[in-house]
């Protein structure tokens, strides 16, 4: 029999661990609407209502109600007086914490979180120091990070900070990438490029190959080294008219003295490592043997190909050879020929004679000045 007075509250019941017919283990709940009373004495329960067909926050509701809280909708009870964006810079600063990128930096302190404030600006909205400065106010960056309301100065004593702590982050990404156990191949990919630059004053400023194709302009020349996959490990900064031979010399120093990395195989241009450059990577000022030679991969240059090729040369192809050519091997290094697909070259004007490959390849030089 319903007792009719006193309060109603909300009860949950979950069975765990229930094994069917079928022999599938299943959890089961239920919610229900029930009032507590007295008959002669003994606490007896009373179900009112079964809310278990009622969605979770239906139920949640209810019971909330039931205790007293005074429930109003969302929109009412809460006014937005300003938002900023987040989930991207969370989201970048989340893959740097994943990356161990803080403890790479340095030790804690403001100088670090202003370097990794940058370094998260870089990757999610780069642009120029005093632009990324204001741009800190209007995102989430500045406040999770501790660096709102930092100066101009305050962001270039940051990177003086990160300039002396170079030798220490890229000695410790060498043994991270480079190392044997990383890089059991021993690799390591080198390149250098060029940025060109207005202003008269830089001291590395000169004038050079420019790989934008500013001519006439001032340029500064950077070399990245990395490991097999592409992952940055060190880079170096040079003039602007620094060649490429001079950098990879300096580099190859850099991973000997400072990495203290032995037998490792380089890879550059034909332009980079040239046959002075292989010569002396393995020989002491005294000109004898080095006892951690490095290898070394790059490609030939035309006249060393024409060699290979000559009458009585081991490079000897049948009309249609197209790929696993040959492979020759030299007493102090081994060679793999392929095929680079032809360039595409503008049609030759009219009475030029198709004297071959090397023919059309002047032409185009030509049309194209």
């Amino acid at each position: 029999m319903t007792r009719n007075g006193g309060k109603v509250h909300v009860v949950r019941v979950r069975k765990t661990g229930y094994v069917d017919k079928q022999g599938r283990e299943r959890d089961y709940s239920s919610a229900y609407l029930r009032r507590t009373y007295r008959d002669g004495g003994k606490v007896k329960n009373e179900t009112v209502a079964n809310l278990s067909a009622l969605p979770d926050h239906i139920i949640d509701l209810i019971d909330a109600g039931l205790k007293g809280q005074q429930l109003v909708p969302a929109g009412q009870a809460v006014t937005i007086t300003g938002s900023l964006p987040h989930g991207h810079v969370a989201a970048v600063h989340a893959l740097a914490r994943e990356l161990d990128l803080p403890a790479l930096l340095g030790p804690a302190g403001r100088q670090r979180d202003l370097a990794l404030a940058l370094i998260i600006s870089r990757v999610a909205r780069p642009g120029s120091k005093l632009s990324t400065l204001t741009w800190w106010d209007d995102t989430t960056l500045g406040t999770d990070l501790g660096v709102a309301g930092v100066s101009t100065d305050d962001i270039y004593a940051a990177m003086d900070w990160l300039d002396d702590r170079q030798d220490a982050i890229e000695a410790e990404l060498a043994a991270r990438h480079l190392g044997p156990e990383a890089n059991p191949a021993r690799m390591a990919l080198f390149d250098l490029s060029s940025s060109w630059l207005e202003g008269t004053r830089c001291p590395l400023a000169a004038r050079g190959y420019s790989r934008d194709g500013k001519k006439g302009r001032l340029q500064i020349e950077y070399g990245l080294l990395t490991d097999p996959a592409g992952r940055p490990v060190a880079v170096r900064v040079f003039p602007g008219n620094t060649g490429d031979p001079v950098a990879f010399t300096e580099i190859v120093t850099v991973m000997r003295e400072k990495f203290g990395l032995a037998k490792m195989v380089m890879v550059g241009d034909r332009g980079m490592i040239t046959s002075a450059r292989i010569a002396a990577l393995n020989e002491l000022a005294d000109g004898t043997a080095r006892p951690d030679p490095y290898g070394w991969i790059t490609a030939l240059r035309a006249p060393a190909i024409k060699k290979l090729m000559a009458d009585d040369g081991p490079l000897q192809l049948s009309l249609f050879d197209q790929q696993d050519l040959a492979e020759i091997t030299w007493p102090a290094s081994g060679r793999t020929c392929c095929k680079r697909p032809r360039r595409c070259l503008p049609p030759l004007p009219p009475g030029w004679p198709p004297d071959g490959w090397l023919a059309r390849r002047r032409s185009a030089s030509r049309w194209a000045r």
